[in-house]
């Protein structure tokens, strides 16, 4: 499930990400995608290609990792994001859910480190809007 109003598109020095035609009020569920679930081997394989920058840790232990299909992917790194993401590993899915309002035409964003307060450096520079 997408909701309708997300769309994807260019975004000044990032490539693309993700952004809204609607205002979007805090609390909302706007995504929940299927992933594949990759071996511990598989991560390793993929870690050395251009899917590193696509895909998240996965399991409690953070062994594995998965390719989240959807949207999920595409969201942009914030440190103060306006969404965060839900990992489901028995239903092997991913939601984002917005952590405030978001306004029409606003760039929705995610924190990497998987923690929205996780201020850790990421494995590129970070750009602000």
């Amino acid at each position: 499930m997408i909701k309708p109003y997300l769309y994807v598109d260019h975004t000044k020095g990032k490539g693309r990400g993700v952004f809204t035609k609607e205002n979007i009020p805090a609390g909302t569920r706007i995504e929940t995608s299927p992933v594949l679930v990759l071996s511990y081997d598989d991560t390793q394989t993929v870690d050395t290609t251009k899917l590193h920058n696509y895909i998240f840790l996965w399991g409690a232990r953070e062994t594995r990792s998965c390719i989240a299909l959807g949207f999920c992917s595409i969201y942009n790194h914030a440190y103060e994001p306006n969404c965060e993401y839900e990992m489901d590993f028995d239903e092997e899915t991913m939601s984002i859910i917005t952590r405030k309002e978001i306004k029409k035409g606003e760039e929705l964003s995610i924190n990497y480190n998987g923690d929205v307060t996780d201020t850790s450096p990421v494995w590129f520079d970070v750009r602000k809007k």
